[in-house]
């Protein structure tokens, strides 16, 4: 099997598949050969001379439906009467700082209460990022008074001794840390309680919500370099040039966000507005 016959026959193979898929047997008849050439069997491996194809970067997952993150926000917000034990304002929280501040699940469940920081007008949340990257990701005033709002009514829960800066900022109805699988169970009640089970791409669940926060930044100006370093993705794709990005930039980019108006709506306008 000659290396000129390997890339004819994976030409013909790769017309009618994905890329996924195409990448997976170039892995597959690799490993093959590698086992060939070990056991003697052949004398070398055709495979390195046969183009890898690229395995294609995962699709963004967005909530579906202009107005759908502004509704799951105002139906959360309110009280609902079935629930054993409804608490409206973590529950936002939750919602809000996926939705402007684009964290991940393991990142939310790794914020502290301290990581909510900074002056006024320069609020921000540290972020334990993937990969052992940190970042910081600039919060406007409408998701610092949900965040405000969700700790005063912790306070009056569970006492102000459960709020100390190193306490978990997320937990459940007992106090007690959010886990995983609390986490995700949350969410996915909110989007039943909202109505919008059909708006939320199959497997994206929380990471949708996410992938809503970077759609909106690219639909409303920013550019790649700013949603990668508000992301904490590795890197921007390969055809793309990596731009330092201020403070002040990222900060523009997070307040273009149109959903922090309906949190405005939520918990009403800035001191001294």
């Amino acid at each position: 099997l000659s290396p000129r016959l390997m890339r004819a026959a994976f030409a013909r193979f790769a017309v009618p598949r994905a890329a996924a898929s195409v990448h997976r047997a170039w892995s597959s008849w690799n490993a093959f050969f590698t086992f060939l050439v070990a056991e003697g069997v052949v004398a070398g491996n055709p495979m390195p001379a046969v183009g890898r194809p690229r395995t294609p970067l995962p699709q963004p997952k967005p909530l579906r439906g202009d107005d759908t993150p502004e509704q799951l926000l105002a139906s959360v917000a309110r009280e609902d009467a079935r629930q054993r034990d409804p608490w409206p304002e973590r529950d936002v929280a939750v919602l809000a700082l996926a939705l402007c501040a684009g964290l991940r699940l393991s990142e939310l469940l790794a914020l502290r209460v301290s990581s909510v920081a900074g002056r006024p007008g320069e609020r921000r949340v540290d972020v334990a990022g993937k990969g052992g990257r940190p970042r910081v990701v600039p919060i406007e005033p409408e998701l610092d008074r949900v965040l405000v709002t969700y700790l005063e009514s912790r306070a009056r829960r569970f006492g102000s001794r459960t709020v100390r800066p190193d306490s978990p900022l997320l937990v459940d109805r007992r106090g007690e840390p959010l886990r995983r699988g609390g986490l995700q169970y949350l969410v996915d009640s909110c989007y039943r309680r909202a109505g919008i089970g059909d708006r939320v791409p199959r497997g994206a669940r929380l990471h949708a919500l996410r992938h809503t926060f970077a759609t909106r930044l690219a639909e409303d100006g920013a550019s790649a370099a700013e949603i990668m370093r508000l992301l904490g993705h590795a890197s921007l794709a390969s055809s793309q040039t990596y731009i330092e990005v201020t403070a002040g930039q990222q900060r523009a980019a997070v307040r273009s966000n149109r959903t922090h108006r309906v949190l405005s709506a939520l918990v009403g306008p800035a001191q001294g507005s």
